[in-house]
């Protein structure tokens, strides 16, 4: 009997939340380093279809970093990096969109349905959905090539939108198009704060592999359940966060400066995190304000 009355407290005390999230967009970012774990996929998809079955309209942005590096190497290619951008060239974009149009996407569309859910995949087969010019990089003063990779500059907010209330779950895959039709890649934390600042959803969430943002790089006990963007500069300049979770940050705060109310940071490993954080009074991870 105690169980059940946990049960019903639990449904009580997310009543408030799904009565102000009702009918509004919520977008997330799933990493590809919270996704190496099969049974946190689907725990994360089960949140989203809840989500989906009460009356919100997720979204969802993924990467894959891993499994292209993984995918490249099976193939003989040894992926390279600058500041955080895989180096792509024909061969490479190549395997990218193999690995994020035909696995992943494909594997978290069909997972959503066999949920009861329903889901769309939104891979820019038209080479029209997403638009990208090719991103140029100086470091040192001097002009570095990535190939392949791009910065976003459009996207079809109308189709996205038009699949949310037609009842679908968005899954947006990172690879977007030129002007001429010729493929980029662009990283996925760009592209899901390029979505957030075209669609204006009421929070977007980024899953990680880490609890939040640390005070103390290393102390899991310093993570910050709330920051302001002022507050999360200020760890910037003190190097108090950088590499991985640099572009996370900065996706926070680009969507945030675009009018989004609310970002979060949370652990994708954690078991229905994504429901933790939006339907619970304490929340889980990391909330930055305005």
């Amino acid at each position: 009997m105690q169980q059940e009355i946990e049960k019903t407290a639990a449904l009580v005390e997310a009543m408030p939340h799904i009565q102000a999230f009702r009918d509004k967009i919520i977008l997330v970012k799933l990493g590809g380093s919270a996704m190496d774990n099969e049974e946190s996929i689907r725990t994360v998809l089960q949140d989203v279809v809840f989500m989906e079955m009460v009356g919100m309209h997720p979204i969802l942005v993924h990467g894959g970093g891993p499994a292209i590096s993984a995918a490249m190497k099976e193939r003989g290619i040894e992926p390279t990096f600058i500041k955080g951008h895989r180096v792509t060239d024909e061969t490479v974009i190549d395997v990218v969109a193999d690995v994020l149009w035909n696995q992943i996407n494909a594997d978290i569309v069909r997972k959503i349905g066999e949920l009861g859910g329903r889901a769309h995949a939104v891979i820019n087969e038209d080479r029209t959905t997403l638009r990208a010019k090719k991103k140029l990089m100086t470091i040192d003063g001097e002009e570095v090539d990535l190939g392949l990779v791009g910065a976003m500059v459009a996207i079809d907010a109308r189709k996205i939108l038009d699949l949310c209330y037609d009842d679908y779950v968005p899954v947006i895959a990172p690879i977007s198009a030129d002007s001429n039709g010729n493929l980029l890649n662009v990283q996925a934390d760009e592209v899901a704060a390029f979505t957030a600042a075209q669609l204006k959803p009421e929070k977007i969430v980024f899953l990680s592999y880490t609890p939040g943002i640390l005070r103390v790089p290393g102390d899991e006990s310093s993570m910050a359940s709330t920051l302001t963007e002022a507050e999360l500069n200020r760890l910037i300049d003190d190097g108090v966060i950088d590499g991985g979770m640099l572009p996370k940050v900065d996706a926070c705060i680009q969507s945030l400066e675009a009018g989004v109310n609310k970002a979060h940071i949370i652990d994708g490993r954690v078991p229905h995190s994504l429901l933790l954080e939006i339907l619970t009074d304490k929340g889980i991870g990391t909330q930055i304000l305005r």
